[in-house]
């Protein structure tokens, strides 16, 4: 719709916010990335009026819906918009917590995958420490996908050809 072509042919193939900022489209990718957090917290929201259990059913059905879409053959995103989406519909203080650690990471590596998977594995702790061991279980689940998500990632950390925020090519 944007002219840029599919998104899935680009870079990586994932239809993440990251993926869609390598087509140099900056606001296309600050919409994706808008659109997959709200994905995450409308759900929870949502579900939440109906008490916890619901809105953990809601964070689950959001971050698979978000990393296994049937329309797309199953392969969606890594999950780490819609993951911080569900934690602040969640959990606004781990999420604040989420998002101080990437940052952080980010500034730090200029990688932003290191970024999102220390953030990611942070989450089931903070969540434990706030008093939340039920969101804690769900969350420990949701970053074990999420984590699984970024072994490509991984493999170019380790390789050393891993890109970093704000290079170019």
């Amino acid at each position: 719709m944007a002219g840029l072509g599919d998104v899935r042919k680009i870079g990586s193939g994932n239809i993440g916010a990251t993926n869609v900022l390598r087509t140099g489209h900056k606001g296309l990718a600050a919409i994706t990335l808008l659109l997959d957090v709200l994905k995450g917290t409308a759900a929870v929201l949502v579900a939440a009026r109906w008490g916890e259990i619901p809105g953990l059913i809601a964070a689950l059905g959001a971050f698979f819906g978000h990393c296994f879409p049937i329309w797309l053959g199953f392969k969606g995103g890594k999950g780490v918009a819609t993951f911080i989406g569900a934690l602040l519909g969640v959990a606004w203080m781990a999420a604040a917590a989420f998002a101080a650690i990437w940052l952080t990471v980010a500034a730090v590596t200029r990688y932003s995958s290191v970024a999102g998977m220390s953030a990611i594995a942070a989450t089931p702790i903070v969540l434990f420490l706030l008093g939340l061991p039920r969101a804690a279980i769900l969350f420990l689940l949701l970053a074990a996908i999420a984590l699984f998500k970024h072994r490509q990632n991984v493999s170019r950390l380790l390789s050393g050809h891993e890109g970093r925020i704000g290079a170019k090519g």
